[in-house]
């Protein structure tokens, strides 16, 4: 048992699969992709909670240590990229370095994170959308417009209980729509999409900028409560952990070596690029922002943009941005659930979940039951529960995926030195990825108990299919396991 479990898929193998997806990304697309993914929620929505509950102003040194984090695991995943040019990401990585059950527990986690992902930037969307129909005169029953049971005012002023977030249902079925036609012609509409979101978000830089009020930066890192986490330098370290949601989106970048015209060349270098223009973008974008809007008033507001262009008083401007702002969020849907059905092609061609998320459609090439079910467990997440819950959830399994592929960086310059790779990390062997397994460590310990529990509880029902249904269906377990490759 400890041999299946620990079991090692060859390079050779994990290289050459043939998935029959189609070539369509060069090194342009693939940096909308990153880019079109990780700005999105995490900058619209929970920058404005993570400033106005943990972090005050210095929201944005919380920005920067997430993104200081992130730069040791984009390394680490452009080297992995360069090496194994595979789809699953950080799944095939584990699956190469680590063994087997490690690439399930990886695996099992990046098919939690990015479909809550989805689902969290649906909820994002929701919110969004509602504003502006607000300013054009439109209303929606307060009803359809938060989680199930959540306390919501009505026009007449009196309480009410929400049904469910029904936007947020829908957008995530025309995203899963748009993916059904075929790679080729969603991404091209992802790329105009990012045009349009680079355009807002400079936008609403330039339009802030006069409105800045040096008042709200003072204090710039609010004395702690007592309580740890709420402000001080706890809560900047809370709060990096909440918005490592932000980041989600370079890794997606990974997951699409199948559909990418020389992979090992132009994942490393997509990876790397989108994170450094994402890292940029959120520095400037929240310090603009809590210098507009009082961080106070910011604790609870799940559209702190919208609430921003408001307090600047220019409504024909507020109104183009929120059309910008709801339209690229579909850019950020797109990427989570492309990269949740990459992520079970691979282990359905591996044999660790049931074949037929790896099947394809004959004549658009997609795997149509994957982006099915992802996309239907996503919208029932979006319709039920708080944004809040969502993203602390999507953050935690992203940490962790970035902690075990900075450690398969270590596992195969240990066991495989002389493997061509188009990509090194700098440093020697050690220093980064160490420097990042340490990062993200701290900032998951950070996360509350609740979040923690709610991933060990996941787990432990990834535990269960494992041993009932993968570990005797692995495509490894028709043959003895390989040491791997060195040449």
């Amino acid at each position: 048992m400890p041999r299946r479990l620990w079991r090692t898929k060859p390079h050779s193998s994990s290289a050459s699969v043939r998935s029959g997806l189609k070539r369509v990304f060069g090194p342009w697309q693939l940096i909308a992709l990153g880019v079109g993914v990780t700005v999105g929620a995490g900058l619209f929505s929970i920058t404005g909670v993570a400033a106005g509950q943990y972090a005050g102003p210095a929201v944005t040194l919380s920005f920067l240590l997430a993104a200081i984090a992130c730069s040791f695991a984009g390394l680490c995943y452009a080297e992995l990229a360069g090496l194994l040019p595979v789809a699953g990401s950080a799944y095939s990585y584990a699956y190469a370095s680590m063994g087997e059950f490690v690439a399930w527990v990886i695996g099992w986690d990046l098919m939690l994170e990015y479909t809550v992902a989805a689902a969290t930037v649906a909820s994002s969307w929701s919110g969004y959308l509602n504003s502006l129909l607000k300013s054009w005169g439109l209303w929606i029953d307060p009803r359809f417009m938060a989680p199930s049971l959540a306390p919501v005012r009505m026009p007449d002023d009196t309480m009410a209980r929400a049904w469910f977030n029904a936007p947020s249902v829908f957008i995530i079925f025309v995203v899963t729509l748009l993916m059904l036609k075929g790679t080729r012609e969603s991404s091209r509409l992802n790329a105009v999409i990012v045009t349009i979101k680079m355009l807002v978000v400079a936008g609403v830089i330039a339009a802030c900028l006069p409105f800045i009020h040096s008042a709200n930066y003072h204090p710039f890192l609010p004395p702690n409560t007592g309580e740890y986490g709420h402000f001080g330098f706890s809560g900047i370290l809370r709060a990096a952990g909440m918005i490592f949601f932000a980041y989600v989106g370079f890794d997606i970048v990974s997951t699409t070596a199948l559909d990418t015209h020389d992979p090992q060349k132009n994942l490393p270098r997509s990876i790397l690029t989108s994170l450094l223009i994402c890292a940029i973008i959120y520095a400037v974008f929240s310090f603009v922002l809590v210098g507009v809007v009082d961080y106070h008033a910011l604790a609870n507001d799940p559209n702190p943009v919208a609430t921003a262009i408001d307090k600047i008083h220019l409504p024909w401007l507020g109104a183009l941005i929120k059309i910008g702002i709801t339209l690229g969020y579909v850019s950020v849907i797109y990427g989570m659930l492309l990269g949740q059905s990459r992520v079970a092609l691979a282990m359905g061609q591996d044999g660790l979940i049931p074949p037929q998320f790896s099947r394809l459609h004959s004549r658009t090439q997609t795997p149509v039951f994957s982006h099915l079910l992802s996309g239907s467990v996503a919208a029932l997440l979006a319709a039920c529960l708080p944004i809040s819950l969502l993203g602390k959830l999507t953050s935690i399994g992203t940490l962790l995926a970035f902690v075990i592929v900075c450690a398969g960086v270590i596992a195969l310059r240990l066991r495989a030195p002389h493997l061509p790779r188009r990509f090194r990390v700098p440093g020697g062997t050690f220093l980064i990825p160490v420097l990042g397994i340490l990062c993200c460590g701290t900032v998951m310990v950070c996360m509350d108990r609740l979040t923690w529990l709610r991933l060990f509880c996941w787990f432990l029902i990834g535990a269960v299919v494992y041993f009932t249904y993968s570990l005797r269906h692995s495509k490894l377990a028709r043959k003895p396991p390989s040491p791997p490759e060195s040449r």
